[in-house]
């Protein structure tokens, strides 16, 4: 499988992963200046084809509280625009996200595209109509 990808930005860094057994690949801010989430603000971060899962940073969700405010982003494979980021700052103190810092991963996902059919019943299961926390803790 091979990614294309587009600079939109001479100072745009493509998506790489940190490491060779590394799942996502880091997505990084492409900004003129800084910008600085305050406790509990959400701000679009912008950065530079297959549907593309963005994930959180895992050290930046866990030391700091910033993580996506749409908890995992979809990227549809018949996108061209520019990519952005909602980042949140869940934590107590300002967070500031300078440029080239990464700020999310991706994963590129195969996408299968069913068709949807209408049907009047579907099959009885153990589980049934039971929801959230019908199969226990």
């Amino acid at each position: 499988m091979k990614l294309r990808f587009k600079k939109l930005s001479e100072k745009a860094v493509i998506p790489s992963r940190a490491t060779p057994g590394s799942a996502g690949m880091d997505i990084c801010a492409c900004l003129d200046e800084a910008v600085v989430l305050a406790p509990g603000e959400i701000k679009m971060i912008p950065t530079t084809d297959v549907a593309m899962l963005i994930y959180p940073r895992s050290g930046l969700s866990t030391k700091f509280g910033v993580s996506l405010a749409n908890c995992v982003g979809v990227v549809d494979s018949d996108y061209r625009g520019e990519w952005f980021i909602p980042l949140i700052n869940h934590g107590k103190a300002p967070f500031t996200v300078e440029h080239g810092m990464r700020i999310a991963q991706l994963i590129p996902t195969k996408v299968i595209f069913p068709e949807v059919e209408i049907c009047g019943s579907l099959t009885d299961t153990e589980r049934g109509s039971g929801g959230f926390g019908s199969s226990g803790i």
